[in-house]
């Protein structure tokens, strides 16, 4: 298998790059208890660095009780021993050197476990320490909690505690509480955890809910809002949540200063890089604009604008567009597929027949775009959302909600490594923590290695070419005007001058070369070849072309 190297001693490796997501619990079990761990990792890090990649994200692997599957931090500083040990993480560090991986790592700080020390000693009482360290406060003289904030995992943003005799918030689980940022201690005692990982050696933090650090002090009330069908990411119209207009319990102006006092801390290491989550509804491109801008705060955030079940022109067109037009002094982040939504391939494909040319042409649109871009493990084998039983789910935000809405564990399921192997090779136990569905197992890296036209392979080449023409890390991009239907667009760098035209319909298209491209040269682009007849491409249902310019 080739190796890679992420562009070696350049402080912008991450303008443009690759980045790998693996979900540890998930990935490779070494031990036989059915859950990943760090050696399971190292172990398949030759196979991450022959996709083409230039680093990993590593889902979190800290120390906690697990009630959010790691997202409940209770040591910041400690790799959970259903992982391994710091030890282990040191030796997939070195080997991830040895592979020229970078390695970025999820940082969860707008919140803890209830299970931190932290946690526990705040809630002892008014007057210790910690005390102002999460969000308290007082009842209304009725008993209710202090405002109307909505946690998005079902119920109030609120829980009572008996021994302070006040509410604290949270965002998420009742025992997930938020910090409170607005006291400098708790900003201070955050940095040091950060500072630990980048003395360890690690590249980057993927930032977990980037925009929630901060809260209104004035805890004012949120505004009703009418729910939009074209919400993405943990918003659903089965959750209250999604009703309101999230205005005071995130995305609050003080987290500015927070986030440079963090890109302070990283600007003391070499060619190190921070990649937030934005989770703001139609706000999120405006907040990724101010969080990117000045390059003194983040170097790139991704939104969920593509995370939704539209892979159409329009969409993508519109969403980009967009971005260009807000984002002008900052880098974004693409992605189709994450740990919290459901598969890529399963949103956009209409019929089962159109899966592995769904996988090949999402990639393909993905890598051509301006930007850094994310694939989560598992895509570049084309898997499908898998169907779990109720009895079978993990994740308490799908059990909670149940059967409306599913949860997150369809996405989650274990990578498949050997088809004819117990669990597709992921666990050499008698029971996988959640089931490897075998339709899954039948698309196993062992069984698509050896098939030449793969989704596996058309991954590898995609990347390759990708790597192969500059223009497409940093170069400008140029959206033509074409029929609704078709995506077209050119990507410029110095001499380089690329066009691509996709079609992500279901049925025959034509482009007809616009007068100043007449010249244009096809380009072999892994996958297709429309044919070019007197200056019109014909391109079939869910096709794409590239040409030099």
């Amino acid at each position: 298998m080739t190796t890679v190297t992420a562009r070696k001693g350049d402080p912008d490796w991450w303008r443009g790059a690759v980045i790998y997501q693996v979900y540890p619990r998930s990935f490779q079990d070494t031990t036989g208890d059915g859950i990943g761990d760090i050696k399971g990792i190292t172990q398949r890090l030759p196979y991450i660095a022959s996709l083409g990649v230039d680093a990993i994200w590593l889902s979190p692997f800290f120390t906690s009780p697990m009630a959010d599957m790691g997202y409940d931090v209770s040591d910041y500083c400690n790799v959970d021993p259903m992982f391994g040990t710091l030890a282990d993480f040191d030796e997939m560090m070195a080997e991830c050197e040895k592979l020229g991986l970078k390695v970025v790592i999820d940082q969860v700080i707008s919140h803890t476990s209830d299970q931190h020390p932290w946690f526990i000693e705040s809630r002892a009482s008014r007057t210790n320490p910690r005390a102002d360290w999460y969000i308290w406060a007082d009842p209304k003289p009725d008993g209710t909690a202090p405002n109307n904030w909505l946690s998005i995992f079902g119920g109030p943003g609120w829980e009572w505690d008996g021994v302070r005799k006040q509410y604290y918030m949270h965002n998420f689980l009742i025992s997930q509480p938020d910090l409170n940022f607005h006291n400098p201690d708790v900003q201070k005692a955050v940095l040091a955890t950060v500072k630990f990982w980048l003395d360890r050696g690690v590249h980057g933090f993927r930032l977990d809910t980037v925009n929630y650090y901060f809260h209104d002090k004035q805890l004012r009330n949120n505004p009703p809002k009418v729910y939009d069908p074209d919400s993405t990411g943990l918003e659903t119209d089965t959750n209250p949540y999604s009703m309101q207009n999230h205005l005071y319990d995130k995305s609050q102006p003080e987290n500015i200063e927070f986030l440079k006092k963090l890109r302070s801390l990283l600007d003391e290491y070499d060619c190190r890089t921070t990649v937030g989550e934005v989770g703001d509804g139609d706000r999120s491109l405006s907040t990724l604009s101010i969080y990117t801008s000045g390059n003194d705060k983040l170097h790139m955030c991704y939104t969920f604008d593509l995370l939704s079940p539209r892979f159409t022109a329009d969409h993508i067109r519109s969403v980009v567009s967009k971005c260009q037009e807000i984002v002008t002094d900052g880098w974004v982040c693409w992605a189709f597929s994450n740990h919290d939504v459901i598969r890529h391939v399963t949103r956009f494909m209409e019929t089962p027949d159109e899966r592995e040319r769904i996988a090949k042409l999402a990639i393909s649109v993905l890598s051509s775009l301006r930007g850094s871009i994310c694939l989560y493990q598992g895509e570049e084998l084309g898997l499908e959302e898998a169907e779990l039983a109720f009895e079978d789910l993990r994740d308490p935000y799908g059990i909670r909600f149940w059967p409306a809405f599913k949860g997150r564990d369809g996405c989650r399921t274990p990578m498949v490594w050997e088809a004819k192997a117990p669990h597709g090779g992921f666990s050499p136990g008698a029971k996988t923590w959640l089931p490897v569905p075998p339709a899954h197992a039948k698309l196993a890296v062992d069984a698509q290695e050896t098939d030449a036209n793969s989704v596996l392979h058309h991954y590898r080449q995609t990347l390759a070419f990708r790597k192969a023409h500059s223009s497409l890390y940093d170069g400008d991009l140029t959206f033509l005007e074409t029929q609704a239907d078709l995506l077209a667009f050119v990507r410029e760098k110095g001499d380089e001058r690329l066009l691509f035209v996709f079609n992500l319909t279901r049925s025959v298209q034509d482009f007809l070369l616009p007068a100043q491209f007449a010249s244009a040269t096809p380009l072999a682009m892994p996958g297709f070849a429309p044919a070019m007849e007197e200056k019109v491409v014909k391109l079939d249902a869910l096709d794409a072309f590239c040409a030099k310019l």
